[in-house]
C-alpha cells in the first residue's frame, strides 16, 4: 500500500489523538463522564446509538468527550441520514461529532508460488453523528429521560453481584488496591476507607480489567508492568478506559477525582500518546475486551432461574 493510500487512515489516527492529548494538557480526562446532578437524573449508561444499542471502544471515549464539551446531556447519537429516516431534522449551523468504524475486508491473492490466497486488510472509516441535543422533531421517546434501569437502593447490590460472579479472588486490608499477577489476586482497602459505595465499586472495576490480563482471559502481557514506566502507564490506561465503561455498564457513578497513584501517569500518558497515534485506539480497544470478557462470566438468564 502506498503512503498516499495511507494517509486517510493515518489522518483519523492523528486528528482522535491529537484532541485527546489536548484534553489531557488541559487536565481534563475524556474518558471521564461529568457525572453532574443534570446528567445523573437521568440513566448513567455509555452513549447510545439511535436504536439504543452502546457505542463500544474509542467511540465512548471520542462521544463523551464531545457531551463534556458541549454540554449535551442526551446519551443518544445518530447519523443526519438516521435522523431524516426517523422525522427529525438537525438544526441548522449543527455540526457533528466525527466516530470511527474498523473492520477488515478480505482480498484474494495470487502468491509466488501462483497459489490464490485470502489476505485480510484492515480499514479505518471515519463518519459524523449528531446529539439528539441537536435534532429536533424526531419522535418524543427520544428526548424523554430514561428512567434509571437500576433502582437506587438495589445498585450496590447488583454491582457486587456482578463482581463476585467474576469469580476473581478479592481481599480486602491495608491501604491500596492492586492487582497481583503472581497471586492472581485482586486487594482492596476495607470498604469502609473509601468515601462512598461508588467510589469502592469504581476501584474495584479497575482492578477487575487488569485481573483479565493474564493469557487465559483476555491476555495482555504484564510481564514489563514492574519494570518499565511506559509499558506501566499503557496499562493502567487500560484499565482506567476500561472502569469507566464498566461503570456506566452497571450505572455507577465513576469517580470523579484521579486515584493518587494515576496523577504520575498523566505524563507517561502524554508522551505515549503524542508518539503513537494508534495507542488509544489500542488502549480502547483492549479494554473493551477486557469488559466483554467480565460480563461474559455473568450468569445467564437460564442460570439465574434455575439458582432462584
Amino acid at each position: 500500500m502506498s503512503r498516499k493510500e495511507e494517509n486517510p487512515r493515518a489522518n483519523i489516527y492523528a486528528r482522535i489523538t491529537d484532541r485527546i492529548v489536548a484534553d489531557l494538557e488541559r487536565g481534563v480526562r475524556p474518558w471521564v463522564k461529568p457525572w453532574n446532578a443534570a446528567n445523573a437524573a437521568g440513566r448513567i449508561t455509555r452513549p447510545l446509538r439511535h436504536n439504543g444499542m452502546p457505542y463500544q471502544g474509542i467511540n465512548v471515549v471520542l462521544l463523551w468527550s464531545e457531551a463534556v464539551a458541549r454540554g449535551f446531556t442526551s446519551p443518544i447519537w445518530m447519523t443526519f441520514k438516521q435522523s431524516l429516516e426517523l422525522g427529525g431534522h438537525v438544526r441548522k449551523g449543527e455540526s457533528g461529532t466525527m466516530v470511527v468504524y474498523a473492520n477488515k475486508v478480505t482480498k484474494t491473492e495470487t502468491d509466488e508460488h501462483g497459489d490464490e490466497v485470502e489476505r485480510a486488510i484492515p480499514f479505518l472509516r471515519a463518519y459524523a453523528v449528531f446529539c439528539v441535543d441537536q435534532i429536533e422533531n424526531l419522535p418524543d421517546h427520544y428526548y424523554r429521560r430514561p428512567a434509571p434501569t437500576i433502582a437506587p437502593a438495589q445498585r450496590l447490590a447488583h454491582a457486587d453481584a456482578f463482581f463476585a460472579s467474576t469469580g476473581a479472588t478479592i481481599r480486602h486490608g491495608g491501604d491500596k488496591a492492586f492487582f497481583a499477577p503472581s497471586l492472581d489476586l485482586i486487594q482492596m482497602p476495607p470498604f469502609e476507607s473509601f468515601r462512598d459505595a461508588e467510589s469502592y465499586a469504581a476501584t474495584l472495576a479497575h482492578e477487575c480489567v487488569h485481573w483479565t490480563a493474564p493469557a487465559h482471559r483476555a491476555n495482555r502481557d504484564l510481564s514489563r508492568y514492574a519494570k518499565d514506566r511506559s509499558e506501566r502507564a499503557r496499562e493502567e490506561l487500560v484499565a482506567e478506559l476500561g472502569a469507566c465503561f464498566l461503570c456506566a455498564d452497571l450505572g455507577i457513578v465513576p469517580e470523579l477525582e484521579p486515584r493518587a497513584d494515576h496523577a504520575s501517569y498523566l505524563a507517561s500518558w502524554l508522551d505515549v500518546l503524542s508518539n503513537d497515534k494508534r495507542f488509544i485506539f489500542s488502549a480502547a480497544a483492549h479494554a473493551q475486551r477486557a469488559v466483554t470478557y467480565l460480563h461474559e462470566l455473568q450468569p445467564k438468564p437460564a442460570e439465574i432461574g434455575e439458582a432462584a
